[in-house]
């Protein structure tokens, strides 16, 4: 239980966890871990329940279909299961601006929500243009010792450290 208390775990012991779920994960649904698709499917169930009568027989939700699956899943269970380990370490607490970003830019909240959205943006669209996201590619990928995704995993290093770069000391 001691383990589960911790602010921090070893990045050792999570790397193992993560191989060992890729592999149940591989074995069970014969699918590897990825997270960007669970929300290329939300996106549907959003325009799903606006109204939006076309979304069926659009050829990307053909291909996406906006239902909940075991991706969508894991999502969700990322979030909870970060909730509840932020709860039992009594690491929890509403931050609207991280103190790096503090320290750079100030603390009003907007500019760096606006920052965030956009960010995610990008995010978002890198991801459905590749096929696939840090833990699609970067996890699953190159446990699969597939080229693209040794390339892209590299290419999010080079890509967060230059966009670390240039934010905290090109713009601050």
């Amino acid at each position: 239980m001691e383990l589960l208390q911790e602010t921090r775990w070893s990045p050792y012991l999570v790397g193992a966890g993560i191989g060992i779920l890729s592999w149940f994960t591989f074995l069970l649904s014969k699918k590897p871990i990825g997270c960007s698709t669970a929300f290329a499917r939300t996106s549907g169930m959003i325009a799903k329940l606006f109204g939006r009568r076309n979304v069926e027989t659009s050829l990307y939700y053909q291909e996406v279909p906006p239902v909940i699956d075991w991706e969508w899943m894991l999502v969700v269970g990322i979030i909870i299961g970060s909730l509840i380990s932020a709860l039992l370490s009594g690491d929890f607490h509403w931050q609207w601006v991280p103190e790096r970003w503090a320290a750079a830019f100030g603390t009003a909240p907007v500019p760096r929500v606006i920052v965030a959205l956009i960010g995610g943006i990008f995010l978002g669209f890198g991801a459905r243009w590749t096929g696939g996201c840090t833990s699609g590619h970067g996890i699953s990928g190159t446990l699969q010792l597939a080229v693209s995704s040794w390339i892209s995993a590299i290419c999010f290093f080079i890509g967060g450290i230059a966009a670390a770069f240039f934010i905290f000391h090109v713009i601050a």
